[in-house]
This record gives C-alpha cells, structure tokens and sequence, in this order.
C-alpha cells in the first residue's frame, strides 16, 4: 500500500515537471538522457533506477523541482559530478536531481555554477592565459564542483591555500523551506556548508570562489609522477646484508614522517594489482610545487637523501623524483599534466568500463610510531591480498591525499570540515570485475574472513590510527557505516552544531540521506514554524570577529579566505583530544568498534561547546541577497 502511494506521489510529480510552462528537462527510464545519467562506474549501484532524472538548466527550474517534491513527499537524490565512493548519488526512490547542464564557468573572481566540473574551471584558465594563477580544486577533472567544495574541499594546493571551502566567496543555496527567515541564523548555515553541505541543507546552484596566486615569482608549478616498484627480498645480492623491502619500508616511513614546506603537496599510492606477479607492492608518487626545479630538487636532497643510498633507499627516491618533474606554467599543468598524473582514477569514473568497488577512509597524522605500523599493517594486509585471491583480477590501492599545511592554520571548529590538522587523509580501494567475487571483498575489508579467526580486517587494524580512532572524510565515505556513526566520523564535535542548524534550515528533514545529518531530538517535540519565528532561534550566527579573519575585498582575485590572520578562533565546539595510543581510547569511545557511542565526557564537551556557541549575538543582515523569490539564499564569506 505504501509503495503505492508512493509511486503514484513521483508519477503526479513527474506530470507537473513535464507540464511546467519553463521546460524542466524530465527524462524517463529507457530514454537516452536517463540511461546516460543513471550510468555508474561503480557496478555496485549498476540497478539504482530512480522514478525520473530531472537537468534543470537555472536555479528557477531547480525550485520548481523542490516545492513540488517536497509538496508531495517525494525524495531527491542531489548528483553533480556523481563520484561519491559510497553511491550517496544514486537513488532508487523519487528524482535524480541531475545538475549537468548548470555547467556554467565565469573568472572573475571566479564563479562556478553548480553542476560544473572542475575540467570545465581548468579550461577557462587555459583560455584565459591566467599564467601564475591557480584553483585550488579536485585532482581529477571530472569531479563535480559541488561536491568538492561542500565536503571541505581537499584540493591540489590545499597545503599552500587552505580547505577548498576556505577559498569560498559566496554560495547560492535552494532551500526546501519557503518560511519567512528573518531570524534565521545565515552564518551558520555558510560554516556548516563548508564541510557537511552535500544534499543535507538544500541545492547549492552557484559558488564564487577566489583565485590563487603562486608564490614563486616565475608563476609555474613543478610535477611529476614516478611509479616505484621496490625490488623483492629474492633480489638481493650476496654482499646486501639487509632486506630491500625493509628498507623500502624504512624509507617510506622516513618519507611519510617529513616535515614538507606548504607549497609542497606529495600524494602517494600504495597498489597491489593481482595481475602484477614481479614485485611485492608498487608506491606511485604525484608531486605538484608551487616554487622552481631547482629550488624543489634542493629540497629533495635535504628531506630524503640520508648517508644511506643503497638500492630500496631515500637517495634513489629522491633522484627518480628529481628525473621525473619539470616546471611548467600553471594553465599547462591545470590542462595537462594533472589529467595525465590521474589517469587512472580518470578512467576508474567512467562508466565506460565499469567494475565493483569499495571503500573506507582514514585521517592519519604523522607521528613516527604510528606510521612504522600503518606501513607494516599495509604491507602484511596486500600480502594477504594477493595470496587469497591468487590467479584473480583485482586490485587493492592504498591512497594517501597530502594535506594539512595551511589548512591546520585554522582550529577544528573554523568550518564544518573537521579534521584539518590530518596530514593525511587516507582512503581504501578494493577493486575487481567478477561479481561473485562481491561477498568475499566485503569480507576482506570489513569482515573477519576465513584466512584466521584472530585476525582484524583491513579497516578495523587501520581505524585505531585515526585521529580520535574514528575520523574520516566526507568525500571519501565508508558505505558501511550507520547514520549516527557517520557523523561522528565524518565531523567529530561539529556534529551537535550541524544537528542545529539543520534544524533551522530543513526542519521537516526534507533533504535526507542515508549519512546525512539528523536532526536533533528536541526537534521533534518542537513544532517547526515555532521553532524558527522564535526571538532566539535554536541556532545562533557564528560570531563576527570569527569572519573578521576573513574579510577581504570583493575584487582580490589574487588572495585567499583567510589569507591574512590566522584562524585560532574556537567559535563553535570544544577542542577533540586526539587518539591516546597508550590507553587506545579518545573522548571514552571504543576503539574497535564501527557504532561506538558516546559517553558522558563526549557528551559534555558538545553540551558546554553547544551553550557557549548559543550566546553570541546575531550581527546584521548585511550581506544577505534574496534573489527575488523564497528559497533561494545568497550567502557570502561573511555569511550574513
């Protein structure tokens, strides 16, 4: 009966859209558009069917599509790029709110509507000679815009610039609530957008971000590539009294445990391909440098070149990275050379050649204990790998994004982006063809599995190394994990504060996904309308001196959010301890398990930060634009 009415509630919806006097593109299944959109790299969500796929093509046609979904209770699935790791942009209930054609690109000062992908951003630089210049986007071209930047934003020079949400000018935003918002606390809702804005407030149609300028006085960017295959044990030679692959191990953990400059970003690969019998482990290296050859290769002598130069050692990493980057102008690079750095993963989000993939992820710091066991648990785990699934075709990949730099400059609660001060964030990809090969992958990564009963999975033995033993990131999401688990996982402290404002801003929890923020219990017992005509709404601005350290002109193509002071300012949560490695707990949760739930210091430390983040008095609405019809919102970087 219910699925009745639900079916009957997307064909009423459908008939609306198709009968809108606008044009809202409106494609069924078996037609070609909906086939192309519903495509996914991933085989895993190979059968998601939604009732339609809807492209509009302005922020009208997209408020066309919420109120009359949200009239009729029929959910909406949000896809820009649609990469999510986890599938969260694919449904098999209601609209597929397909934002292909708002692929509008425009520099100056840079604006980006929302369904563009940031190949369309690299290739207005290239045709506007923005030599010297920079954005601070995705290292793959293909993904979406959006998606990028309200997850946080990891970006290729997110060391030398920040978050991708802290070079954020403005935001146009769809709302599901067509209220009066007088009282409505704006800044919040642009602190929570930066980090937790996807599909859990509303359509984000159009962003506005700042433009980079390179610090190096000939403009270019030096990069490269070099895919190491470390020599096997069964190689050395009589006189090697050493193993090579333990120093190999040395060597990356001497790598991993540097202290790089901020313009410096190395991204690594950890990969073990089934098809690949010669060598134990392959480690790809992707380096991009804002600063010349000469000055970089200087670098690379002082950080990796040690007494030891031996075969499997830092000298001969150090001189195969030296041979294998070359300076070149930024456009070029942004046109070029990153396309090819990250060709693979490229090719991986086409659904031209799809396979079944999963995924969990990791934020690591780099303290030298815990990488010696990150690395040794990595290497033992591939070794498994191609031991239990010998003669098959997969793969097992080990990523570590570089991150930290500027963007640990600002304290935790800055933006709903949580764990800043992660020098790594790192992911897990299991990849393969077979479909039977589905439940033991599954049970590889998560499961205990047949190869011991003693024997952690992958992910459980790596978790305890994450900050606070949970953390992880939001665009790099782990399918498996339970909704209130998610947030804690993804945004730690931040996560009572996000609960507020999703209750000032979709209080019906129009907006709702499978990891998306909940609202919090009292909303329940609140009724809504109430709630938010209230004189002290339930969640108050971020503070105004908290912005001052982002205020800057309209017009500076050349700085970026926050450029000039440092942002030391704990606005909105209490400070997180980190993850103890001798009492193995952080703020009293377990440590090994998925669902660990919080107690009572958990619980005090969001409660007192939740009362301090309350009493701040709300500035003036002076920045706030309506664009002519309710909600639809403009916000700025000052958020109000």
């Amino acid at each position: 009966m219910a699925e009745n009415i639900e079916r009957m509630a997307e064909g009423l919806v459908i008939d609306l859209l198709k009968a809108d006097k606008t044009s809202i593109p409106v494609f069924l299944p078996g037609e070609t558009e909906y086939e192309r959109s519903v495509a996914n790299a991933n085989l895993l969500y190979r059968f998601t069917r939604p009732a339609c796929v809807v492209q509009p093509k302005n922020v009208g046609h997209v408020q066309t599509i919420v109120k009359e979904a949200k009239a009729r209770n029929v959910p909406i699935t949000i896809k820009c790029g649609g990469h999510s790791y986890a599938g969260f942009s694919t449904t098999d209930k209601g609209i597929s709110l397909d934002l292909l054609n708002m692929n509008r690109v425009k520099i100056d000062v840079q604006s980006n509507t929302g369904g563009a992908l940031w190949g369309y951003a690299y290739k207005q630089f290239v045709n506007n000679r923005m030599d010297g210049f920079i954005i601070n986007g995705e290292r793959c071209p293909t993904v979406g815009v959006g998606g990028f930047l309200l997850g946080g934003g990891l970006g290729l020079f997110t060391r030398s610039f920040g978050m991708g949400c802290d070079i954020l000018k403005e935001i146009t935003i769809v709302t599901a609530d067509d209220t009066d918002t007088s009282d409505s606390a704006k800044g919040k809702l642009f602190w929570a957008l930066c980090g937790a804005g996807g599909g859990n407030f509303g359509v984000m149609v159009e962003f506005k971000i700042y433009l980079q300028k390179l610090s190096n006085k000939d403009g270019s960017v030096v990069a490269g590539r070099y895919t190491w295959f470390p020599k096997s044990d069964k190689e050395r030679t009589k006189n090697t009294k050493y193993k090579l692959m333990d120093k190999f191990i040395d060597t990356m953990n001497d790598f991993y445990t540097t202290r790089w400059p901020d313009q410096v970003t190395i991204d690594t690969s950890w990969i073990c391909d089934l098809k690949d019998t010669s060598s134990e482990l392959a480690v790809r290296f992707l380096l991009y440098y804002d600063g010349t050859k000469k000055d970089f290769e200087k670098l690379l002598v002082d950080k990796l070149v040690g007494a030891d130069k031996a075969e499997n050692g830092g000298g001969e990493l150090a001189a195969q990275l030296t041979r294998r980057t070359m300076s070149e102008k930024s456009t070029r690079f942004l046109h070029e050379t990153l396309v090819s750095q990250w060709s693979e993963e490229t090719i991986k989000a086409f659904p031209t050649d799809p396979t079944f993939k999963l995924y969990a992820s990791f934020v690591f710091k780099n303290d030298l204990e815990g990488i010696k066991k990150i690395t040794s648990i990595i290497r033992e785990e591939m070794a498994v790998f191609k031991s239990q699934f010998a003669g098959e075709s997969g793969l097992l990949q080990v990523t570590w994004i570089h991150s930290s730099g500027k963007a640990s400059r600002k304290d935790r609660s800055a933006s709903a982006f949580r764990w800043r001060d992660g020098v790594y964030q790192t992911y897990i990809m299991l990849d393969w063809k077979e479909k039977w090969m589905e439940g033991e992958m599954r049970a590889f990564l998560k499961s205990l599995t047949s190869r011991t009963l003693f024997l952690k999975a992958f992910k459980d033995k790596l978790r305890p190394f994450s900050i606070m033993s949970r953390a992880a990131f939001i665009n790099f999401p782990d399918a498996v994990l339970s909704s209130g688990t998610a947030e804690r996982t993804y945004y730690g402290n931040n996560t009572k504060n996000l609960r507020l404002v999703k209750q000032q801003w979709d209080p019906d929890n129009f907006f709702k996904w499978k990891q998306g923020i909940k609202l919090p219990q009292t909303a329940e017992k609140t009724p809504a309308k109430a709630k938010r005509r209230s004189k002290t709404p339930a969640a108050s601005p971020i503070p105004a001196e908290a912005f001052n350290a982002f205020n800057m002109s309209p017009g500076a193509s050349s700085a970026s959010l926050g450029a000039g002071n440092a942002f030391n300012i704990n606005a909105l949560g209490a400070p997180e301890r980190d993850y103890d490695r001798r009492d193995g707990l952080a703020d009293g949760d377990a440590v090994s398990s998925d669902d660990e739930s919080p107690v009572n210091k958990q619980e005090l430390t969001d409660e007192l930060a939740t009362k301090q983040w309350e009493t701040f008095t709300l500035p003036p609405a002076r920045s706030l634009m309506n664009l002519g019809s309710r909600g639809v919102l403009r916000l700025t970087d000052l958020g109000f």
